[in-house]
């Protein structure tokens, strides 16, 4: 027997941003009944709740180290460097470059609460 994922959670101060920022990098959708100041704002990975998604929740802590799980990112339609800027443009910070001449190595962001996350080679340029 197994388990699937159904949310991967996030704790965040401001659920509403910080959904709208992973919406726009991942391309889910906001759950209908997401609004500013809510506690909690969920984004769909299919048709409903059952299927999941990402969670936002708000807690009154804020981040204070690095974060143990982190996502990795693989563009599905432009270059790593082509999501990288976008990324840059939504709100991340760069965090740390490990880009080589060669074309291999990742970029490692942090989402607009401070996450980590990693934006890796797309299919296309390991191919």
């Amino acid at each position: 027997m197994t388990s699937r994922v159904r949310w991967i959670d996030f704790d965040c101060a401001d659920p509403y941003r910080l959904a709208s920022f992973w919406a726009e990098v991942t391309g889910l959708r906001h759950h209908p009944e997401n609004k500013p100041g809510e506690n909690e704002c969920a984004l769909l990975s299919g048709a409903d709740i059952i299927e999941g998604g990402i969670l936002f929740q708000r807690v009154p802590e804020g981040k204070t180290a690095k974060n143990r799980v982190h996502l990795d990112l693989m563009p599905t339609d432009r270059t790593r460097d082509e999501e990288v800027a976008r990324l840059l443009e939504l709100g991340a910070t760069l965090l740390a470059d490990h880009r080589q001449p060669d074309g291999t190595g990742w970029v490692v962001l942090a989402d607009p609460e401070g996450n980590e996350l990693c934006v890796e080679r797309s299919a296309a340029e390991r191919a």
